[in-house]
């Protein structure tokens, strides 16, 4: 049964029920688990967890310069902070490690009034072998007596070392340390960065330090209710309105953890509270429940957050959003959707920086508009800040900077910066002469025929940059654009009319940009309107960014477009109708019938066909940069387009190898190489597109944290079984004894070579292409008759490799120099390689 209770106060009652289920959660067992008494002479016992003295352990060497040790203070209540060990020098703590990976490193401190020395006013910095954990601290500047600290440290050797370090001639102290294995699961290597939407790799190898652990709407747990020694505390003083919350909880028995969520991410006694809306029914349509938190403006932080229905009677009927900061970072979370029932924990993680141009940060739930039940909750928070490029914690210095250099080192740093000099000079010398030959040569007359540029700006129109707060505010003033080279100008009352005023029941999908309805304009022609969000990350640059590339791209498998609407405020997209929807309804997620393999193959191959137009017909390719399911529509015909080029790129001139940029794409789609250096190629979306293949094999999404973590990424999952030659093991049910096995092999090879983690080892579209032409040809022929090689032959004997032709004739050129149509043309300028290889019956 459900609890409702003011949100001022957790009450005993709500406290005793939680501390009695907590029981039911497994105990995690580290193995490293150093829990240190600093300078106490004997052990004791705190939060049900003992602590031995520092001098007494085993795998524990304490080395000092001069340090003394405080005498035990038992007017001090809690234990562990009655003694204290003081260094005059630098100091260090080095432990011994069994298990490398992330690591708590939990320091206390408290500044013992009767120690011998004023510890308020001692200044000390503390470093581990490669992170700065404290920069010249000192209680002087702390608002508060007692002082916890909690990191997670990737530890890579065999020892953990803790150095304290005096600063300005004081002296250090530390009261108590914990240094505890962290299970593998707990802490992600990859979150979900909020403004610019992009994928963020790598935080298994930065250390985190926690400055926010909150239950929401429960009380205070400790070490004592989590499995891994963790603090969270109650929500109410970071709440912004105190009355917009009411606390919920249930029993924790009622908590059912699925596949892939265990107690260490968080205790049970978490999700069994949680803060909902005070006034579900209130009048204010925007109304959220917002929390606000004082961080460091130069450090980004990474966000974890818990959910669990609890509240609801039904599935389906909690639909809300989540806001970091201003940012939109879930959109329509129906919580029942993702875990199939009520009382399932669920969590994301995100990175984000503070509020611009503040030393806050917010979080935010709020209804959906659209819901049918206006409500929202929170269930627990955590907010972890990331280290620095300078492997900082605590300012911009590094470990280095900390540590005392020898003289030989200062001679060896001279040579060295003596030397880098002197080459820096030589090339500069060398690149000057470069310089002059470059601008020679420039003078030529260059050849070619290009695209040309779209003159956005001949009726003096002008499209303002933004930032991004005004972007999500555009008026139309700032915003328009030539109509009479980007396609039909639309008046916003035609496109009411066309909608019945954006009616629901005309609606077609929700994406990034916004939600997308089912129009029809008077003349009856069928068409999808894509009505921008203001709320969107996406703004005015993917608004301009999807007709400048639209207006010069005509294809059979791209999406067309029609027109715009810049009006009244509103950035709203008129395209062609596609009556079959996204390529992903039809694979999961919804009760269409499934396609069988020929169709899915015919799909895929046009997709293809559109990204190799993109990558191909011009001078310079254009990149797509957000392939996905989604946006691989389908007509009546079932004819794959290509759709959604809000984040397209040009590709990288002649004469370069990448574009470099920010990352941005879809979470599970994006090439690993691309986050990692933001260099964007036309490989990036054969990277992309070689998850849609797996999709489409295996019928499930690109990420589903729901599952066990090995299967979670459909890329790694998939190629798991891929290189073992087992890819019928997770295919599509409906497709077992249905496929073709060597079709299946050519397929399964195509999409581990698209996957492949470097660019250079990927294959063009081109191959692609042909690789996926090849499969479907073996699916139509008897494989006694076209048996593919073992070592996977990217093209069939006797047939020369001859380029695919650029679809010169299916372009409408933008200066009006060629108006071919584009679909025969295309068909047409496949390739004639094509011609006897497609279908032995013609086609």
């Amino acid at each position: 049964m459900v609890k409702m209770k003011a949100v001022k106060l957790v009450p005993l009652i709500l406290a005793i029920v939680l501390f009695m289920g907590h029981g039911s959660c497994a105990s995690f067992t580290p193995v490293d688990n150093y829990l240190i008494a600093c300078g106490s002479s004997k052990s004791f016992t705190f939060q049900d967890r003992t602590f031995v003295p520092d001098s007494d352990h085993s795998s524990l060497v304490l080395k000092t310069g001069n340090s003394s040790v405080s005498s035990s203070n038992s007017s001090v209540p809690s234990p562990i902070y009655q003694s204290a060990r003081i260094f005059v020098g630098m100091g260090s703590y080095k432990f011994k490690i069994e298990q490398e990976g992330r690591h708590w490193v939990r320091l206390y401190f408290y500044p013992l009034p009767k120690s011998g020395q004023n510890l308020n006013s001692a200044s000390m910095s503390i470093i581990t072998d490669n992170i700065v954990l404290l920069n010249n601290f000192t209680f002087k500047n702390y608002n508060g007596s007692y002082m916890f600290k909690e990191y997670a440290i990737n530890v890579t050797s065999d020892t953990l070392t803790l150095t304290f370090i005096p600063s300005n001639n004081s002296f250090a102290f530390i009261n108590a340390i914990e240094v505890v294995s962290i299970p593998d699961l707990v802490l992600p290597d990859q979150a979900l960065a909020v403004n610019p939407s992009s994928t963020v790799s790598g935080l298994s190898e930065l250390a985190l330090e926690t400055v926010y652990r909150l239950n929401m709407g429960g009380p205070l747990l400790t070490a004592q209710n989590d499995t891994l020694g963790r603090t969270w505390e109650n929500d109410v003083k970071y709440l912004h309105v105190n009355s917009s919350a009411a606390n919920v909880s249930v029993s924790p028995s009622n908590i059912k953890y699925p596949a892939g969520v265990t107690p260490e991410v968080a205790p049970n006694l978490v999700y069994a509270t949680a803060e909902m809306m005070e006034d579900p029914n209130v009048a204010i349509v925007n109304f959220n429940i917002t929390w606000v938190f004082s961080v460091d403006p130069s450090f980004m932080y990474l966000v974890r957050v818990h959910f669990c229905d609890i509240v609801s009677k039904s599935l389906n009927s909690l639909v809300f959003n989540l806001f970091i900061n201003s940012d939109i970072a879930l959109g329509s979370l129906d919580l029942s959707s993702l875990t199939t029932d009520l009382n399932i924990p669920y969590y994301r993680d995100f990175v984000s920086n503070s509020s611009a141009g503040s030393n806050t940060l917010t979080v935010s739930v709020g209804p959906d508009i659209m819901a049918d039940t206006r409500n929202a909750i929170m269930n627990g928070l955590e907010i972890m800040k990331i280290s620095n490029k300078a492997g900082s914690l605590d300012g911009l210095l590094s470990v280095e900077s900390f540590l005392p250099s020898s003289p030989s080192k200062k001679i060896s740093i001279g040579i060295i910066v003596g030397s880098i000099v002197g080459a820096v000079a030589v090339m500069a010398l060398i690149v000057l002469c470069c310089c002059c030959l470059v601008a020679h040569k420039s003078k030529t007359p260059q050849q070619g025929h290009p695209w040309l540029p779209l003159p956005l700006y001949g009726n003096s129109q002008t499209m303002t940059k933004m930032s991004t707060t005004s972007q999500k505010s555009a008026t139309a003033s700032c915003i328009s654009l030539s109509s009479t080279s980007l396609g039909r100008l639309f008046m916003f009352q035609e496109i009411l009319d066309a909608t019945n005023k954006f009616d629901e029941s005309l609606l077609l999908g929700v994406g990034g940009f916004g939600r997308v309805y089912k129009g029809t304009l008077e003349d009856g022609t069928k068409v999808a309107v894509k009505r921008g969000n203001p709320r969107s990350e996406q703004g005015i640059a993917e608004f301009r960014t999807e007709i400048e590339m639209l207006s010069k791209l005509r294809h059979r498998h791209l999406v067309s477009l029609i027109g715009y609407c810049d009006e009244r405020s509103e950035m709203i997209l008129v395209y062609e109708y596609m009556a079959n929807g996204p390529l992903r309804s039809h694979l999961y997620g919804t009760d269409l019938p499934s396609l069988p393999w020929k169709q899915r193959l015919e799909i895929c191959i046009g997709a293809a066909r559109g990204l190799h137009y993109l990558h191909t017909g011009a001078a310079q390719s254009i990149i797509h940069r957000d392939v996905k399911t989604t946006n691989i529509l389908l007509d009546e015909n079932f004819v794959a387009k290509v759709a959604d080029f809000g984040l397209s790129k040009t590709g990288p001139a002649i004469d370069q190898t990448h574009v470099s940029t920010a990352v941005k794409g879809s979470f599970g789609y994006l090439d690993p190489e691309y986050f990692r250096r933001q260099q964007l190629t036309e490989k990036s979306d054969v990277y992309s597109f070689g998850v849609v293949l797996m999709e489409v094999l295996c019928t499930r999404p690109a990420l589903n944290p729901v599952l066990p973590r090995e299967q979670v990424n459909i890329a790694e999952w998939a190629m798991s079984w891929q290189k073992k030659g087992m890819l019928d093991h997770i295919m599509d049910p409906n497709l077992v004894g249905k496929v073709n096995p060597a079709s299946l092999k050519k397929f399964g090879e195509t999409a581990e070579k698209c996957l492949a983690e470097h660019g250079v080892d990927r294959p063009s579209m081109g191959d692609v292409l042909w690789n996926l032409e090849y499969a479907l040809q073996l699916e139509e022929t008897s494989s006694a008759l076209m048996e593919p090689e073992d070592n996977s032959t990217n093209h069939i004997p006797g047939i020369p490799l001859t380029p695919l032709e650029p679809f010169d004739n299916s372009v409408s050129m933008v200066d009006g120099v060629n108006s071919g149509t584009d679909d025969d043309g295309e068909d047409a300028a496949t390739s004639a390689v094509f011609s006897q290889l497609v279908n032995p019956r013609g086609r």
